[in-house]
């Protein structure tokens, strides 16, 4: 897979015709290799999520990315939203903390 972030956008846009898509390559901030593509952050605000709980909606998701996460993709923070869910909240999403793992412990 060559753009994992490419492939995940396309997957997202294609299934759930979001009003907002953010997919952020947060590789960088843990212990991989240069251009591991392998930690993303994904909030999602969509239609699609009215009436459907948390859990089911990231299901969905996963089903979506299922190629990528089986390949390259090892972690994959997920922020799904109904575009009121999204009003209320300002349109905004908490940062990623730091990576505490693998050699980052110090």
């Amino acid at each position: 897979m060559q753009n994992v972030k490419q492939f995940i956008e396309q997957q997202l846009n294609g299934a759930l015709t979001p009003v907002y898509l953010d997919v952020k390559d947060e590789s960088h901030m843990h212990n991989v290799p240069d251009g591991a593509q392998s930690h993303f952050k994904v909030t999602v605000v969509s239609e699609a999520f009215v009436d459907v709980r948390r859990v089911p909606r990231h299901q969905k998701v996963n089903g979506l990315l299922a190629e990528a996460l089986q390949g390259p993709v090892h972690a994959l923070a997920l922020h799904t939203y109904t575009p009121e869910e999204w009003e209320a909240r300002g349109g905004s999403v908490t940062p990623s903390p730091d990576c505490l793992g693998g050699s980052k412990l110090g």
